[in-house]
Protein backbone atom coordinates (compact mmCIF):
# COMPACT_ATOMS: atom_id res chain seq x y z
CA UNK A 1 0.00 0.00 0.00
CA UNK A 2 1.11 3.71 -0.97
CA UNK A 3 1.19 5.92 2.07
CA UNK A 4 0.40 9.46 2.20
CA UNK A 5 1.32 12.85 3.26
CA UNK A 6 -1.58 14.02 5.96
CA UNK A 7 -1.88 17.75 5.34
CA UNK A 8 -4.72 18.29 7.56
CA UNK A 9 -6.67 16.13 10.04
CA UNK A 10 -10.14 17.59 9.57
CA UNK A 11 -12.78 15.67 7.90
CA UNK A 12 -13.85 17.31 4.10
CA UNK A 13 -12.10 17.19 0.86
CA UNK A 14 -8.47 18.39 0.81
CA UNK A 15 -5.08 17.04 -0.73
CA UNK A 16 -3.05 14.28 0.61
CA UNK A 17 0.16 14.04 -1.46
CA UNK A 18 2.25 16.51 -3.19
CA UNK A 19 4.40 16.87 -6.17
CA UNK A 20 4.05 13.62 -8.65
CA UNK A 21 1.90 12.22 -5.94
CA UNK A 22 -1.98 11.51 -6.18
CA UNK A 23 -3.88 14.32 -4.01
CA UNK A 24 -6.74 13.29 -2.56
CA UNK A 25 -10.62 14.19 -1.73
CA UNK A 26 -11.31 13.15 1.85
CA UNK A 27 -14.89 11.48 1.38
CA UNK A 28 -17.24 12.26 4.29
CA UNK A 29 -21.05 13.60 4.73
CA UNK A 30 -20.84 16.78 6.00
CA UNK A 31 -23.16 19.32 7.90
CA UNK A 32 -24.32 22.28 4.87
CA UNK A 33 -23.99 24.73 7.88
CA UNK A 34 -20.79 23.71 9.12
CA UNK A 35 -17.52 26.23 8.22
CA UNK A 36 -15.23 24.41 5.23
CA UNK A 37 -12.21 25.22 6.77
CA UNK A 38 -10.41 22.16 5.61
CA UNK A 39 -10.73 23.52 2.42
CA UNK A 40 -7.85 26.27 2.68
CA UNK A 41 -5.50 23.87 1.95
CA UNK A 42 -6.84 22.89 -1.37
CA UNK A 43 -4.10 23.63 -4.48
CA UNK A 44 -2.27 20.92 -6.28
CA UNK A 45 -0.86 19.43 -9.26
CA UNK A 46 -2.01 22.51 -11.30
CA UNK A 47 -5.30 23.03 -10.49
CA UNK A 48 -7.08 25.60 -8.78
CA UNK A 49 -9.27 25.74 -5.80
CA UNK A 50 -12.77 27.16 -4.93
CA UNK A 51 -15.55 27.48 -3.69
CA UNK A 52 -19.43 28.39 -4.40
CA UNK A 53 -22.53 28.32 -1.74
CA UNK A 54 -25.72 29.20 -3.49
CA UNK A 55 -28.40 28.75 -0.60
CA UNK A 56 -27.70 25.27 0.18
CA UNK A 57 -25.65 23.92 -2.27
CA UNK A 58 -22.02 24.31 -0.96
CA UNK A 59 -19.39 23.43 -3.29
CA UNK A 60 -16.00 22.85 -3.67
CA UNK A 61 -14.13 22.73 -7.07
CA UNK A 62 -10.93 21.95 -8.45
CA UNK A 63 -10.21 22.78 -12.32
CA UNK A 64 -7.67 24.51 -14.26
CA UNK A 65 -8.91 28.06 -13.80
CA UNK A 66 -10.91 30.09 -11.72
CA UNK A 67 -14.43 29.33 -13.15
CA UNK A 68 -16.56 30.66 -10.04
CA UNK A 69 -18.52 32.55 -12.13
CA UNK A 70 -19.63 29.99 -14.46
CA UNK A 71 -19.60 27.07 -11.39
CA UNK A 72 -22.22 29.42 -9.42
CA UNK A 73 -24.54 29.77 -13.26
CA UNK A 74 -24.19 25.97 -13.12
CA UNK A 75 -25.42 25.46 -10.18
CA UNK A 76 -28.39 28.16 -10.02
CA UNK A 77 -29.72 26.39 -13.50
CA UNK A 78 -29.21 22.88 -11.60
CA UNK A 79 -30.96 24.40 -8.49
CA UNK A 80 -34.02 26.33 -10.53
CA UNK A 81 -34.79 22.86 -12.73
CA UNK A 82 -35.23 20.83 -9.35
CA UNK A 83 -36.95 23.90 -7.77
CA UNK A 84 -39.23 24.30 -10.71
CA UNK A 85 -40.28 20.93 -10.49
CA UNK A 86 -41.24 20.79 -6.60
CA UNK A 87 -43.44 23.73 -6.85
CA UNK A 88 -45.40 21.60 -9.61
CA UNK A 89 -45.68 18.14 -7.97
CA UNK A 90 -46.20 18.41 -3.93
CA UNK A 91 -44.89 16.34 -2.05
CA UNK A 92 -42.13 15.11 -4.41
CA UNK A 93 -39.12 16.48 -2.33
CA UNK A 94 -40.49 14.84 0.99
CA UNK A 95 -40.89 11.30 -1.19
CA UNK A 96 -39.45 8.39 0.69
CA UNK A 97 -39.64 5.82 -2.23
CA UNK A 98 -39.18 6.46 -6.16
CA UNK A 99 -41.60 8.61 -8.08
CA UNK A 100 -42.18 9.00 -11.71
CA UNK A 101 -41.25 11.82 -13.57
CA UNK A 102 -43.21 12.94 -16.99
CA UNK A 103 -41.08 13.44 -20.41
CA UNK A 104 -41.24 16.97 -20.07
CA UNK A 105 -39.29 16.90 -17.04
CA UNK A 106 -35.25 18.66 -17.19
CA UNK A 107 -32.70 16.45 -17.37
CA UNK A 108 -31.34 16.65 -13.70
CA UNK A 109 -35.02 15.42 -12.58
CA UNK A 110 -34.93 12.99 -15.06
CA UNK A 111 -31.98 11.60 -13.48
CA UNK A 112 -32.79 12.06 -10.05
CA UNK A 113 -35.52 9.63 -10.64
CA UNK A 114 -34.20 7.27 -12.61
CA UNK A 115 -31.76 6.73 -9.86
CA UNK A 116 -34.13 6.68 -7.14
CA UNK A 117 -35.81 3.75 -9.17
CA UNK A 118 -32.88 1.91 -9.29
CA UNK A 119 -32.33 2.42 -5.46
CA UNK A 120 -35.65 2.05 -3.78
CA UNK A 121 -35.42 5.71 -2.23
CA UNK A 122 -36.97 9.15 -2.70
CA UNK A 123 -35.14 11.54 -5.85
CA UNK A 124 -33.80 13.75 -3.09
CA UNK A 125 -31.50 10.66 -1.86
CA UNK A 126 -29.53 11.57 -5.07
CA UNK A 127 -29.97 15.58 -5.67
CA UNK A 128 -26.22 16.22 -4.16
CA UNK A 129 -24.42 14.33 -6.28
CA UNK A 130 -27.00 15.35 -9.48
CA UNK A 131 -26.12 18.86 -8.74
CA UNK A 132 -22.24 18.07 -8.44
CA UNK A 133 -22.44 16.55 -11.95
CA UNK A 134 -24.31 18.60 -13.26
CA UNK A 135 -21.70 21.89 -12.16
CA UNK A 136 -18.63 19.59 -13.46
CA UNK A 137 -19.75 18.95 -16.58
CA UNK A 138 -20.78 22.80 -17.47
CA UNK A 139 -17.46 23.41 -16.33
CA UNK A 140 -15.55 20.67 -18.54
CA UNK A 141 -16.18 23.32 -21.40
CA UNK A 142 -13.95 25.45 -19.96
CA UNK A 143 -11.58 22.90 -18.01
CA UNK A 144 -10.17 19.39 -19.16
CA UNK A 145 -10.14 18.41 -15.90
CA UNK A 146 -12.73 19.46 -13.30
CA UNK A 147 -13.68 18.18 -9.72
CA UNK A 148 -16.84 19.03 -8.06
CA UNK A 149 -17.58 18.19 -4.27
CA UNK A 150 -21.28 18.88 -2.80
CA UNK A 151 -20.91 17.96 0.83
CA UNK A 152 -19.03 14.63 0.64
CA UNK A 153 -20.52 13.57 -2.41
CA UNK A 154 -17.77 14.40 -5.60
CA UNK A 155 -18.06 13.86 -9.47
CA UNK A 156 -14.88 14.17 -11.34
CA UNK A 157 -13.82 14.17 -14.42
CA UNK A 158 -9.52 13.82 -14.66
CA UNK A 159 -7.07 12.96 -16.78
CA UNK A 160 -4.78 10.96 -13.64
CA UNK A 161 -5.44 9.03 -10.71
CA UNK A 162 -6.92 10.88 -7.91
CA UNK A 163 -6.89 9.26 -3.99
CA UNK A 164 -10.25 10.23 -2.22
CA UNK A 165 -9.43 9.61 1.62
CA UNK A 166 -12.65 7.89 3.67
CA UNK A 167 -13.97 9.78 6.57
CA UNK A 168 -15.23 6.93 8.67
CA UNK A 169 -17.10 8.57 11.17
CA UNK A 170 -16.32 6.97 14.77
CA UNK A 171 -14.68 3.35 13.64
CA UNK A 172 -11.28 2.23 13.25
CA UNK A 173 -10.35 3.39 9.98
CA UNK A 174 -11.12 6.72 10.74
CA UNK A 175 -8.13 8.82 8.64
CA UNK A 176 -6.34 5.57 7.45
CA UNK A 177 -7.86 4.84 3.76
CA UNK A 178 -8.05 5.97 0.50
CA UNK A 179 -9.51 4.87 -2.55
CA UNK A 180 -7.36 4.98 -5.65
CA UNK A 181 -9.89 6.41 -8.28
CA UNK A 182 -8.82 5.99 -11.68
CA UNK A 183 -8.58 8.86 -14.50
CA UNK A 184 -11.94 9.16 -16.14
CA UNK A 185 -15.22 10.01 -15.60
CA UNK A 186 -17.44 9.33 -12.83
CA UNK A 187 -19.27 9.95 -9.28
CA UNK A 188 -17.94 9.02 -5.97
CA UNK A 189 -20.43 9.53 -3.43
CA UNK A 190 -20.82 8.69 0.63
CA UNK A 191 -23.47 8.28 3.21
CA UNK A 192 -23.58 7.83 7.35
CA UNK A 193 -25.74 7.59 9.68
CA UNK A 194 -23.29 8.93 11.85
CA UNK A 195 -21.58 11.67 10.52
CA UNK A 196 -22.85 15.07 9.03
CA UNK A 197 -26.23 15.59 7.74
CA UNK A 198 -27.25 12.76 5.43
CA UNK A 199 -30.51 11.64 5.83
CA UNK A 200 -29.79 7.49 6.51
CA UNK A 201 -32.19 4.75 7.69
CA UNK A 202 -29.20 2.83 8.96
CA UNK A 203 -26.10 3.11 11.23
CA UNK A 204 -23.09 2.99 8.68
CA UNK A 205 -20.39 4.80 9.36
CA UNK A 206 -19.29 5.33 6.04
CA UNK A 207 -20.91 4.02 2.54
CA UNK A 208 -18.68 5.14 -0.30
CA UNK A 209 -20.16 4.54 -4.02
CA UNK A 210 -18.27 4.46 -7.26
CA UNK A 211 -20.94 4.63 -10.13
CA UNK A 212 -21.24 6.34 -13.63
CA UNK A 213 -23.58 9.20 -12.42
CA UNK A 214 -23.53 11.66 -9.36
CA UNK A 215 -27.32 10.97 -8.87
CA UNK A 216 -27.22 6.68 -9.35
CA UNK A 217 -23.99 6.76 -6.86
CA UNK A 218 -25.75 8.79 -4.17
CA UNK A 219 -29.11 7.51 -4.20
CA UNK A 220 -27.01 3.62 -4.02
CA UNK A 221 -24.87 5.13 -1.39
CA UNK A 222 -28.06 6.65 0.27
CA UNK A 223 -29.83 2.99 -0.18
CA UNK A 224 -27.04 0.80 1.03
CA UNK A 225 -26.65 2.64 4.12
CA UNK A 226 -30.00 2.29 5.04
CA UNK A 227 -29.54 -1.56 5.17
CA UNK A 228 -26.71 -1.28 7.85
CA UNK A 229 -28.17 -1.75 11.03
CA UNK A 230 -24.50 -2.50 12.54
CA UNK A 231 -21.57 -4.59 11.83
CA UNK A 232 -23.15 -7.70 10.70
CA UNK A 233 -25.19 -6.18 7.70
CA UNK A 234 -22.07 -5.03 6.23
CA UNK A 235 -21.63 -8.21 3.83
CA UNK A 236 -25.30 -8.66 2.76
CA UNK A 237 -25.29 -4.53 2.43
CA UNK A 238 -22.54 -4.75 0.38
CA UNK A 239 -23.82 -7.17 -2.20
CA UNK A 240 -27.35 -6.11 -2.51
CA UNK A 241 -25.18 -2.50 -3.71
CA UNK A 242 -22.75 -4.38 -5.77
CA UNK A 243 -25.57 -6.31 -7.93
CA UNK A 244 -26.56 -3.01 -9.64
CA UNK A 245 -25.55 -2.17 -13.37
CA UNK A 246 -23.31 0.33 -13.09
CA UNK A 247 -21.63 -0.10 -9.75
CA UNK A 248 -17.17 0.46 -9.99
CA UNK A 249 -16.85 0.43 -6.23
CA UNK A 250 -18.56 -0.01 -2.67
CA UNK A 251 -17.29 0.49 0.54
CA UNK A 252 -19.74 -0.23 3.65
CA UNK A 253 -18.05 0.36 7.27
CA UNK A 254 -19.49 0.00 10.53
CA UNK A 255 -17.23 0.29 13.64
CA UNK A 256 -15.13 -2.84 13.57
CA UNK A 257 -16.02 -3.81 10.16
CA UNK A 258 -15.97 -3.11 6.71
CA UNK A 259 -16.75 -4.73 3.46
CA UNK A 260 -15.20 -3.62 0.22
CA UNK A 261 -16.03 -4.79 -3.73
CA UNK A 262 -14.69 -3.56 -6.75
CA UNK A 263 -11.26 -2.90 -8.51
CA UNK A 264 -10.49 0.32 -7.39
CA UNK A 265 -7.01 0.04 -4.74
CA UNK A 266 -7.67 0.87 -1.25
CA UNK A 267 -4.56 2.73 0.17
CA UNK A 268 -3.17 3.17 3.48
CA UNK A 269 -3.22 6.65 4.52
CA UNK A 270 0.14 8.11 6.87
CA UNK A 271 -1.82 9.79 10.19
Amino acid sequence: MRRSERLTAKAGFHPLGQGNRPFALNLCSMNPHEPRRYRGAIASEGLVGFEVSLFETDLMVLAERDLRTEARFAARNARRQIESHAAMHPGWVEARTPVPVGEAASPIVKAMSEAARVAGTGPMAAVAGAIAEEVARALVEHSAEVIVENGGDIFMITGRERLVAIGAGRSRWQGKLALAVPAGERAICTSSGTVGHSVSAGRADAVVMAAPTGALADALATATGNRVGGPADVRTALEWAAAHEGVEQVVVICGEAMAVWGTMDLRAVGE
